[in-house]
């Protein structure tokens, strides 16, 4: 392993950098330098500790080369903390409007419930337990994508030589069902909601842009007026396909709402002034109850209301997950889709039946 030094301008100091080869970004520096000319003790020290850090980081690089293809893991390199370790990963991988693997780490804290835990710790029925964690925690496919996430982490230590066995082998991700089926708004609930008051006209308009965009409740809180441009939304949902956000064009009501929400807010940098999610959701509930609907509808109804009227239309499912932010169509064929019949008599009438009913019914009698 070599090192190349390279003076200041000034000439006074001299910095080390590594030598993996010529090509850009082969040359990353050190971070250690000495004095060409010491002028007196303390430089002079300076100088003869530098040099010996140097020797130190070019034996770990070669004890690095040397543990290449075999499971031993240098000390240096080392985390015998779990947690760091996860932290790293986390740091490393973590994509931008993607928070699974960033939550899948602070659920990971909140069930250990300490700073510190080994390796060793980490054994498959350890893994057991922090799926049921998250399964007794979370419905739907959460619990499934917190635990993928976490079985990444895992697999990255097993690669890296943390484990002798990988303990996730048998271990996997299981999402877990709501016994109750979220309701879904349908086209005359749509027109009830736009008709009727609400005693909080910003969680009103907000909501109902929610069902014509399809945003979740993180979206639209966040959204800024920054994200709209002539009548098109680009949100933070980033295409895991192609790194770029999604686009939107707005439906006219969408528009509608935005150019009200201009009159009451143009100074303020978030287009609309929401309370704390529990908040919003109790106003919800009882303009939709005077809005004459029977139902339990939360703010996560919006986006799912939004897919299942475009499915309604007859719109792909491909198009359906773009416009939702998904990179495949799983999300809208498990999830975002019609789980109950619409109208259960008009469905049974699809059925084919003979013209001339009671004479059908005489003859089979």
């Amino acid at each position: 392993m070599n090192f190349v030094k390279r003076a200041n301008k000034s000439g006074e100091k001299i910095t080390f950098y590594y030598d993996f080869g010529r090509g850009p970004g082969q040359r990353p520096t050190t971070g250690i330098f000495i004095y060409s000319k010491p002028k007196n003790q303390i430089q002079k020290n300076h100088n003869k500790e530098a040099l010996a850090l140097l020797e130190t980081k070019k034996s770990q690089l070669i004890i690095e080369k040397q543990a290449i293809g075999s499971a031993f893991i240098p000390s240096h390199r080392f985390k015998t903390n779990f947690l760091e370790y996860y932290q790293e990963y986390v740091n490393q991988n973590k994509r931008k409007a993607n928070r699974h693997l960033s939550n899948s780490l602070i659920q990971f804290k909140l069930f250990v419930g300490v700073d510190f835990i080994s390796l060793i710790e980490i054994t498959e029925n350890f893994c057991k337990r922090f799926r049921q964690y998250l399964m007794d925690k979370y419905t739907g496919e959460t619990p499934a994508g917190y635990y993928a996430r976490f079985k990444w982490v895992v697999n990255a230590a097993a690669s890296d030589g943390y484990f002798q066995k990988n303990p996730m082998t048998s271990v996997f991700a299981k999402p877990n069902p709501s016994l109750r089926l979220k309701e879904n708004l349908e086209v005359d609930e749509y027109l009830l909601l736009l008709n009727t008051p609400c005693l909080n006209e910003q969680v009103k308009s907000a909501f109902i842009f929610c069902c014509y965009t399809g945003l979740r409740w993180v979206d639209v809180k966040g959204l800024k007026w920054t994200d709209i441009q002539d009548g098109i939304l680009t949100t933070r949902i980033i295409q895991a396909k192609t790194g770029r956000p999604v686009v939107l064009n707005l439906h006219p009501i969408a528009q509608s709402t935005l150019e009200k929400q201009k009159l009451k807010s143009s100074r303020d940098k978030h287009v609309f002034s929401l309370p704390s999610a529990d908040g919003a959701n109790k106003v919800l509930g009882t303009w939709v109850k005077a809005a004459g609907i029977s139902k339990p509808i939360t703010w996560s109804c919006a986006r799912l209301s939004f897919s299942i009227l475009l499915q309604d239309r007859h719109v792909d499912d491909a198009t359906v997950a773009y416009l939702m932010g998904h990179s495949s169509t799983d999300q809208v064929r498990k999830t975002y889709k019609r789980h109950r019949p619409k109208n259960q008599m008009e469905t049974i009438k699809q059925l084919p039946s003979p013209k001339h009913l009671p004479h059908f019914l005489h003859i089979s009698g």
